[in-house]
């Protein structure tokens, strides 16, 4: 009996989705468990696994196409059966769904639609694993002996006849992307005529855009900087690492210095939902992170009541599978306040997007030595700069205002990230 596979919601925000790779063909036998197809969601691409056994009847969406959420993506059944009529039939229904949404609603109640044949029922879709990629057959480059690359790119390389061991790669960690097969050069050879090349926006990006616009322009963002002396921090990080073993960094000590800080005022710790304000007892932080194709914030869930040191091992692992596209929608659902940092990249300072609803976002920029004045004395001193923006509808800037005086105060003095 043939069971249709629609196209997942992977996320909250998910209108559409692409098929970035399938790992089946037409004709191919499908057990359950079996990895069908990679799905690119406004998210992250996430490998797609069947629950139902099978031959592979049909494939609605081709490797590269963008379809709605809930179309067709695959048909499963009995080698034999006929796809034509299960995809008419599948066609009638969606006629009739359609037809009942618009009817007016003074009208008589639509007739039961009627039971699709006992050859077709569609089925819900199945769920993303995170089980690691099939490992590549190309010759030996990169990472231990595997190249690594996206699906795209293979999937481009192998039409242009390229090599993918020949190819440089300049995503994350050397891994070869779309514009490395469109800018290879065999032999090296220097191209001095003037080129360009354009791409589509992906889901994420276009997410991405649309969710940061409406921020920005609905949100009355206002903005607080604060300069902080961190000769302290830099101190008690070399002696946590020295006395526990344990590899913090100082984007661990903000995240925890900010927890402390929301504790001490919930007035910032909001969520501003258009009618009215929440106010959050839990402190859920949202941790941004660029990956290759945008942005992810994936959340370190009641960060006030986790150690230093469970904050560093959570961020490391989310950082870890973010790189390899193995985060969940539930990684970064539910952020009640968000840190973005580029201190690592020598940002001095920045301002921060709110990620609404959250109703503030902290950007953190990198240390710098500089003069300070100590002691009615000109010293060298490590100082780091803070921006929080917040939305005015929700929080006041003398809320903002007290909310950064404390976090400047745990990270010059340390010691109070662990009082109670």
């Amino acid at each position: 009996m043939a069971e249709i596979v629609l196209m997942p919601k992977l996320s909250d925000t998910m209108t559409d989705g692409v098929v970035a790779e399938w790992h089946k063909k037409v004709g191919d036998k499908v057990e359950s468990g079996d990895l069908l197809a990679e799905i690119e969601s406004d998210k992250a691409t996430m490998e797609f696994e069947s629950f139902q056994e099978g031959v592979l009847l049909h494939i609605g969406i081709e490797a590269g196409a963008t379809a709605p959420v809930d179309s067709i993506l695959a048909i499963l059944g009995e080698e034999g059966e006929d796809v034509a009529a299960i995809l008419e039939e599948a066609k009638k229904k969606a006629i009739e769904s359609e037809k009942v949404k618009e009817a007016p609603k003074a009208e008589a109640p639509a007739a039961p639609k009627a039971e699709a044949p006992a050859a077709s029922k569609a089925v819900p879709a199945p769920v993303a694993s995170s089980a690691p990629k099939a490992a590549s057959s190309a010759p030996a480059v990169l990472n231990g002996g595997k190249i690594v690359a996206s699906p795209l790119a293979r999937k481009l390389a192998e039409e242009k006849n390229i090599p993918l061991s020949q190819v440089p790669g300049s995503g994350d960690g050397g891994r070869i992307v779309k514009r490395d097969i469109e800018n290879f050069i065999p032999g090296g050879v220097v191209n001095k005529t003037e080129s360009f090349y354009e791409e589509g926006l992906n889901s994420m990006r276009k997410v991405i855009g649309q969710r940061l616009s409406e921020s920005k322009f609905s949100a009355p963002h206002f903005y607080l900087t604060q300069s902080i002396d961190m000769d302290n921090a830099m101190a008690a990080r070399k002696s946590i690492i020295e006395a526990k073993g344990t590899k913090v960094s100082f984007n661990d000590m903000v995240l925890k210095a900010t927890a402390k800080a929301l504790k001490k005022h919930p007035g910032v710790n909001c969520s501003f939902l258009g009618d009215r304000v929440r106010y959050n007892d839990h402190i859920h932080i949202g941790v941004a992170m660029a990956v290759e194709n945008g942005l992810l914030v994936p959340v370190v869930r009641f960060a006030d009541q986790k150690s230093l040191q469970d904050i560093s091992a959570e961020v490391k692992d989310y950082s870890v599978r973010a790189k390899d596209n193995k985060l969940t929608p539930d990684d970064w659902a539910g952020s009640t306040f968000t840190v973005s940092n580029l201190g690592m990249f020598g940002i001095e300072s920045f301002t921060s997007i709110i990620n609404s609803p959250d109703a503030a976002i902290m950007a953190i920029g990198g240390i710098k030595q500089v003069p300070v004045v100590k002691n009615n004395e000109i010293v060298p001193g490590n100082v780091m700069k803070v921006t929080l923006s917040c939305d005015h509808r929700a929080v006041d800037g003398a809320v903002g205002a007290a909310f950064l005086l404390t976090f400047k105060q745990i990270l010059e003095n340390p010691v109070l990230m662990y009082e109670l």
